[in-house]
């Protein structure tokens, strides 16, 4: 929340207690959700990674905000970078991340963020790892934004695209139709061809890039759910 000046509002005086008593009840929830669920397979993943090990480099993971539910587990282990709202939720978002094993940057496409994705392209300069939900945090769904093609040229690191889908989910009604998978489903997972971004790239070419991005998101996350034989809705109708 902001007050008329769009300065970040001061936490609440109950938020100390909840912050210390909230986030590890829904870390604990998410993790037992996710390990309740059954991984089937993983798409791509040897292929990827080959290409990235080549580099010597970073990696930027790039996915949607519907799939992000289990991406939080299957991911958490590569201790990413992951751009956070200095806002006051943003707080609570922040101590729940990191109990699942991300680091935080501050910011956020609308406070901080270019200072945000400064430090994540430094981050990644140095061979760290970088996570962004690439139509978050409000969309449109399934259309990817140019930040992670800016970041991943300015940084000479290559883009993973990352996705999943689950047999059984809550779907949320929210602007994207957020999916939570329900307990003991099914999960397949899938790692997209890996994008490098020439440095010297601007205007239409860093678009065209974009483009592609989109398209591998898509196209990936579309293979999960037909391997699944289950068809979830893209937005709020």
């Amino acid at each position: 929340m902001t007050n008329r000046n769009n300065k970040i509002s001061p936490l609440r005086w109950y938020d100390p207690l909840l912050l210390y008593t909230l986030p590890p009840v829904f870390a604990l929830t998410i993790k037992l959700v996710n390990t309740s669920c059954k991984l089937l397979d993983v798409i791509g993943k040897k292929e990827a990674m080959e290409a990235v090990s080549m580099q010597n480099k970073g990696a930027l993971y790039v996915s949607w905000h519907q799939r992000m539910f289990y991406s939080i587990h299957y991911l958490g282990h590569e201790s990413l970078y992951i751009m956070i709202s200095q806002s006051r939720d943003g707080e609570y978002a922040a101590k729940i991340a990191s109990l699942l094993g991300f680091r935080n940057v501050r910011g956020s496409s609308t406070r901080n963020g270019t200072k945000a994705l400064r430090e994540q392209i430094k981050i990644l300069k140095k061979g760290g790892k970088a996570g962004v939900l690439t139509d978050g945090p409000t969309g449109p769904p399934r259309l990817a934004k140019l930040g992670p093609v800016i970041m991943a040229r300015n940084s000479h690191v290559p883009i993973i695209p990352v996705s999943c889908s689950y047999d059984k989910s809550w779907v949320l009604n929210s602007w994207d139709r957020y999916l939570i998978p329900k307990p003991f489903s099914r999960v397949v997972y899938c790692y997209g061809t890996p994008l490098f971004i020439p440095s010297n790239i601007r205007g239409e070419e860093l678009e065209s890039y974009r483009i592609k991005l989109e398209k591998e998101l898509n196209h990936i996350t579309d293979i999960c759910d037909s391997f699944l034989g289950v068809k979830w809705p893209r937005s709020k109708a």
